[in-house]
């Protein structure tokens, strides 16, 4: 038998009489989405049970290793049962009914969310599900049933670079087929939670609370560009298909900034890095690479760290920096003379 998710614990205010289970996405813990907790619940009404992914991926966890969306991974199952289990002893240990119990996800935690609440199960069906930047997963040995769904807010970011915002909208556009009850929201966000999306959470666990299935038309996204952005502004992506004649057959000396959406540290070092490159034009070449997207990438240069900013010359990595930092720091790292 697995070994128990650690889990962080949140009491509210009042004396709750209900359980939320609030699950982080890939490379957090259990405490990166505690500060959620006050915009869902400001009544305090909820014990919040924060629960960690049990694998270790770079400096936090995930639930599973990806093999593609909306597949998920090899442990994809494993943790939505691990997250069921946890469901009963935590409704049982506190004394809560697990069919008044709201489940929520974010990325990883969206799509192991919506396995969770909408799967054919012998065990009771949670009040609600919030469904935050992810998908409907699609793997074999996932069965749905769809009967007497629990209500379901979808929420994405038109601007996601991590999981489109494609994917929110066939999540939204399948649960609608099926009559679940289900509410869809968009954002001008990437991939993250906004103050406006929380506030919308609010709002709807509101009226879940108070007994009802919220539920709106599916939007017709027929000839919506699906948030893809064409330009790619100064800082180009790269690719496995793309880093060898982008980079290492370059003739000029190439910055990389290795990065991933899900890493707050990289989103800080992002504005420095297209300074770089405006400023230094015509003398380097600034691209990035999604380690997610290109793992392999990332093991052939033994990324461990991000954001790593690294310096290609010649064919070879000659230089690089970790973390986020200030322009002069960064480019003394990379041994480069420093623009005042």
């Amino acid at each position: 038998m697995a070994a128990p998710l650690v889990t962080n614990v949140v009491r509210g205010r009042q004396e709750p009489d209900r359980l939320l289970l609030l699950i982080h996405g890939k490379g957090a813990d259990e405490h990166d989405l505690e500060p959620l907790i006050q915009y869902l619940d400001p009544e305090g009404r909820f014990l919040t049970v924060l629960p960690r992914a049990p694998h270790p991926f770079m400096s936090g966890w995930h639930w599973y290793e990806t093999d593609g969306i909306p597949r998920g991974g090899p442990e994809f199952i494993p943790s939505v049962d691990a997250l069921d289990d946890l469901l009963d002893s935590a409704c049982a240990e506190y004394g809560f009914e697990r069919s008044q119990a709201i489940v929520a996800g974010f990325s990883q935690g969206c799509a192991l969310t919506l396995a969770l609440g909408l799967r054919r199960s012998e065990r009771r069906r949670p009040a609600g599900l919030l469904a935050m930047s992810g998908f409907l997963p699609e793997r074999e040995g996932l069965e749905y049933d769809f009967s007497e769904a629990p209500p379901v807010l979808v929420q994405h970011g038109t601007s996601d670079p991590t999981i489109t915002v494609d994917q929110g909208r066939r999540t939204v556009t399948r649960l609608g087929a099926e009559g679940v009850p289900v509410v869809y929201r968009e954002y001008p966000m990437g991939h993250q939670v906004a103050l406006e999306s929380a506030q919308d959470a609010m709002a709807w666990l509101a009226l879940v609370l108070a007994g009802e299935r919220p539920s709106e038309p599916v939007p017709d996204f027929a000839g919506d560009p699906g948030g893809e952005d064409e330009d790619d502004g100064l800082v180009r992506p790269v690719t496995s298909r793309t880093f060898d004649s982008e980079v290492l057959r370059s003739d000029l000396p190439v910055i990389v900034d290795f990065w991933a959406p899900w890493c707050q540290p990289c989103l800080m070092v992002a504005p420095i890095v297209e300074q770089i490159a405006a400023m230094r034009a015509g003398s380097y070449r600034v691209v990035k690479v999604n380690i997610d997207e290109e793992p392999a990438i990332a093991n052939a240069y033994d990324v461990q760290s991000i954001p790593m900013i690294a310096l290609f010359r010649g064919g070879r990595l000659e230089r690089a920096s970790l973390g986020a930092k200030p322009r002069p720091a960064l480019e003394a790292d990379l041994g480069m003379l420093v623009i005042p």
